[in-house]
């Protein structure tokens, strides 16, 4: 093998991940086939789901190749005993699994009065139960040993509303939601869940949504007008959000794990024993916060 080769290859780092069970949703392509390949060259042990057979083996066996440990399973996320058997699969195979990283979800566009059911149903079954039915499965597993953790790719569109994006936007936001209250009853034993709610991002997705190089143009423009000043829908930038002491509208619960993680606080980790609003807080200064996530 020449250089360039043994360059081009994965070589597994010493890192939190080396070794561990790692899934991977929504891996076949775009953000969750990023994370796969970041995983992998850290040392992760990978089971990658995805509805769409054909290219999700064709990512694991690229990661393969390159001395990565990753095994494809093909399912549909929003099938409860479909998602319930593969968990179970995992955990048999390659063992506890360690962390869950879902990515998974889809787009459709269109405007409110006119959008098809068909649309609205399909983002809400992807999205918002896909996601329902993956974390619970994987959740049941970690709760059961005190140990593990979540991160969830959202979208920034759960909050910031769009014209053409009603079905999308609603299924993030239902999802958003979900996750912030599996935050709330995983956190005492120490798991942590995290919400990702990335704005537009070059991916299959975003190119099928602007095919064109002036579509891409002009969504970036409006995403950096956005990211640079506050939102009359979501307050201020959550960056500008440290308030001490905590909000008097809040009730709080303890945390147990110092990667706790808490938007109100910056989103930085949180020390054994420190509070952690359990109610999203009603006062004009933090209305963009999302709470634990």
């Amino acid at each position: 093998m020449n250089d360039a080769a043994a360059q081009s290859r994965i070589a597994p780092q010493t890192s939190d991940f080396a070794g561990r069970v790692v899934v991977v949703t929504g891996a076949a392509g775009g953000i969750g086939t990023a994370i796969a390949r970041r995983l992998a060259a850290d040392g992760a042990r990978l089971a990658l789901l995805d509805q769409r057979a054909e290219p999700l083996e064709d990512i694991a066996r690229a990661l393969r190749d390159d001395g990565a440990d990753a095994v494809a399973l093909p399912v549909a996320l929003s099938r409860t005993a479909d998602v319930e058997a593969a968990v179970a699969s995992i955990e048999n195979e390659l063992g506890p699994i360690a962390h869950l990283a879902h990515a998974a979800g889809i787009l459709r566009i269109g405007a409110a009065l006119t959008q098809a059911d068909a649309d609205w149903d399909a983002c809400m079954d992807a999205n918002a139960r896909g996601q329902f039915v993956v974390t619970r499965a994987v959740a049941q597993r970690m709760a059961a040993r005190a140990n593990g953790s979540i991160v969830v790719v959202g979208s920034n569109a759960a909050a910031v509303p769009r014209a053409g994006m009603a079905a999308y936007g609603a299924s993030k936001a239902a999802a958003r939601y979900q996750l912030q209250c599996l935050g709330l009853e995983l956190a005492p034993l120490g798991i942590r869940c995290n919400l990702v709610s990335p704005g537009s991002t070059d991916t299959p997705m975003q190119q099928a949504f602007a095919p064109t190089e002036a579509d891409r143009q002009r969504i970036l423009r409006a995403t950096r007008a956005v990211s640079g000043s506050a939102s009359r829908w979501g307050g201020s930038p959550a960056r500008r959000i440290s308030p001490t002491p905590w909000p008097s509208c809040c009730r709080i619960v303890r945390a147990t794990s110092r990667s706790t993680t808490c938007a109100w606080m910056a989103v930085r980790p949180l020390m054994p024993e420190e509070v952690v609003p359990a109610a999203l807080p009603r006062c004009r200064d933090i209305s963009c916060c999302e709470g634990i996530v």
